[in-house]
């Protein structure tokens, strides 16, 4: 008798099961997250979300509206998760900062209307900037450093920092909250090394906002970092001085290489030659037989005007004796001695003359 007992809560068991089966998904899709978390990222753009693929069972749809502004309007960039909606992206263009912002959010699932409650939002308080980046250290006097840094963030004058550091012999980080862009270390031990980060977000003067920004990129000095810099300007002088210096010299000992070995000015002014004139003069001698008319190009007219073309007769000339050792021969016929043109006067031993010839 106590099998047919035992029996009774079996069989109404089993519809249970059947029928928590049936409305799992819609028990699952009526377990909505709290709300809708909206963040616009350095004014750039905003994302909406509302749950995750694990919380969600069916695809919501978001609309939007500005308060007094503009008609309700829906998402037109959803964000998914393997196939759900999980959030709506805004761009830059649907953004009005300063206005009431309303959005709504509903799913039809099994007849039934799914809703994720939503409230009114003033974007300005929405905001989260993007993490700093440029950190750069300078070594002041006095052991003291000065750290300082540059925010993508459009409107620097609405931001505020926070600042982190610590040795390689500390276990905490200490924080600092700095107001401009520019954190001086008092005092550092050179035995140590140190790593700053830098985070932002909107002040008081622009939002009621406690979203941070992400953490910088780390900076690091000290004894054991390898300069007392940013990674960006070691880099920058690494490249400097192992290779845009040496490709540079190299470039440069190239032209003048060049320009020495084109340039035959250049080459006579370093290293001038000794001249050597008997080169000049080998073909006079070789060529020509030393003729220098033919080897300086005279033409042979030229040179035959230059001999000469006529002959001259002979002219005899006689020695005359002294007036006392002799008496001419016609003074006492008062007439010269006649000689026959043509004809040579034989010697005579009484003549006056000494070898004396007359030539016509």
């Amino acid at each position: 008798m106590a099998r047919p007992a035992m029996a009774v809560p079996g069989a109404f068991l089993v519809p249970v099961l059947l029928l928590l089966c049936r409305l799992g998904p819609y028990l699952a899709a009526a377990r909505s997250p709290p709300g809708v978390e909206c963040v616009l990222f350095n004014e750039e753009y905003m994302t909406c979300t509302w749950g995750s693929r694990e919380t969600l069972m069916a695809n919501y749809s978001l609309y939007y509206w500005y308060e007094n502004r503009s008609p309700v309007v829906e998402c037109k960039h959803y964000l998914q998760d393997r196939g759900i909606s999980i959030g709506c992206r805004l761009n830059q263009s649907e953004i009005i900062q300063f206005q009431p912002f309303h959005v709504l959010i509903n799913a039809s699932l099994g007849g039934r209307t799914l809703e994720i409650p939503s409230e009114r939002m003033q974007l300005q308080d929405l905001v989260k900037p993007e993490a700093p980046v440029n950190l750069t250290i300078r070594n002041m006097s006095n052991n003291q450093l000065q750290l300082t840094w540059t925010s993508p963030y459009p409107k620097a004058q609405c931001l505020e920092h926070a600042v982190k550091y610590r040795s390689n012999k500390d276990t905490s980080w200490t924080e600092h909250q700095v107001k401009g862009d520019i954190f001086s270390l008092p005092s550092v031990d050179y035995e140590k090394y140190y790593t700053f980060y830098v985070r932002s977000k909107i002040n008081s003067y622009c939002g009621s906002t406690q979203l941070w920004s992400e953490w910088s990129v780390p900076v690091v000095w000290g004894s054991n970092s390898t300069s007392k810099g940013t990674a960006e300007e070691q880099l920058h002088w690494f490249w400097i001085h192992t290779v845009l210096i040496p490709i540079a010299s190299c470039l440069l000992l190239l032209v003048l290489v060049i320009l020495l070995v084109r340039m035959e000015r250049v080459w006579v002014i370093l290293m001038p030659r000794i001249p050597n004139p008997s080169k000049n003069f080998d073909e006079l001698f070789i060529t020509h037989n030393g003729n220098f008319q033919e080897w300086a190009g005279v033409p042979k007219d030229v040179v035959e005007s230059f001999k000469p073309n006529y002959s001259e007769n002979i002219c005899y000339v006689s020695e005359l004796p002294p007036k006392e050792s002799y008496e001419p021969l016609w003074e006492s016929s008062n007439h010269p001695p006649s000689v026959m043109p043509g004809a040579l006067a034989a010697p005579h031993e009484h003549s006056p003359y000494k070898n004396s010839y007359v030539g016509v």
